[in-house]
């Protein structure tokens, strides 16, 4: 099988686990142009900046809602400028948050821009963890190049503050794997090794299990994605995105009997109607 329906694949696993968590009922590939949730940026084939994604979010706003941005972009006056500065990016994340909609891109970005400001490792790490979220759902090369920039050097600044921290290693290792530029091998066994530096040191790490196991499909080795993801369940029975992944893999590859265990021990988790009923149906169709 090639390594490229494992990962289209895994564009189901993100459906069941956005009816799980969020009540969707729109898989991500009838989006238009992007697939992550709650964002649909520019289309644009060449490298991608900030001012783009921003140019593109603000042409999509009421005249009324253009003047309210515009005029905290060009807020900061004299005295404490830094302090201004922190407060205009936490009203331009809420505004984005809150008041627009498909307003991730500059939600997450004016996020980022706080918590460099800030320069805690809480804000840093959170700031982090939102661009990688949404970078397994992101099919846009140009917006998933952007995305994982700014999760690295989140996830970089969080380590100069503290260089221990083993689940920042770790999500700094999955922003190269999901990150990287069509599956690049290179950037992928980056990642892998980041990640394995983790594991290697503490194997009850179950995150970087779960990265690893990742890792493994978008590498392309399944067996050893099995093998990863197989330990995080054993460890985290309830861990419902490691099981879907596993029912994924196998049904990928034909073994139908692994891939309705795993799917049926996926469905005794839910609660959640829809996702249930996605979940019939991929094993009605092993059946």
């Amino acid at each position: 099988m090639k390594r490229q329906q494992i990962i289209v694949a895994g564009t189901g696993v993100l459906l069941l686990l956005a009816l799980y968590f969020f009540g969707q009922t729109v898989p991500p590939q009838k989006k238009p142009e992007t697939s992550e949730r709650g964002a649909q940026g520019p289309a644009i084939s060449r490298p991608i900046s900030t001012e783009d994604i921003l140019q593109s979010s603000q042409s999509k706003l009421t005249p009324t809602q253009l003047e309210y941005v515009t005029r905290l972009q060009h807020a900061v006056v004299r005295g404490d400028v830094k302090a201004q500065q922190l407060n205009a990016s936490r009203q331009l994340a809420a505004f984005w948050r809150d008041s627009v909609q498909n307003g991730f891109l500059p939600f997450a970005y004016y996020t980022a821009e706080a918590a460099k400001l800030e320069n805690s490792e809480k804000s840093l790490t959170f700031a982090a963890q939102l661009f990688l979220g949404e970078l397994r759902g992101q099919d846009n090369p140009a917006i998933k190049s952007w995305m994982a920039t700014n999760a690295k050097e989140l996830f970089e600044k969080a380590l100069e503050l503290n260089p221990q921290n083993d689940s920042t290693k770790v999500g700094l290792g999955a922003s190269y794997i999901f990150g990287s530029s069509a599956g690049s091998p290179t950037e992928v066994m980056q990642g892998i090794q980041r990640i394995l530096e983790v594991a290697r040191r503490d194997t009850t790490n179950m995150y970087a299990q779960f990265m690893l196991g990742w890792g493994g499909i978008v590498s392309g080795q399944f067996d050893k994605a099995i093998e990863r993801l197989t330990t995080v369940v054993r460890h985290q029975p309830a861990n419902i995105e490691a099981i879907l992944l596993l029912a994924e893999i196998h049904q990928q590859q034909g073994n139908k009997a692994d891939a309705i265990k795993w799917y049926e021990a996926a469905r005794k988790l839910v609660g959640n109607p829809d996702m249930v009923k996605e979940i019939d149906q991929s094993i009605q169709s092993l059946r």
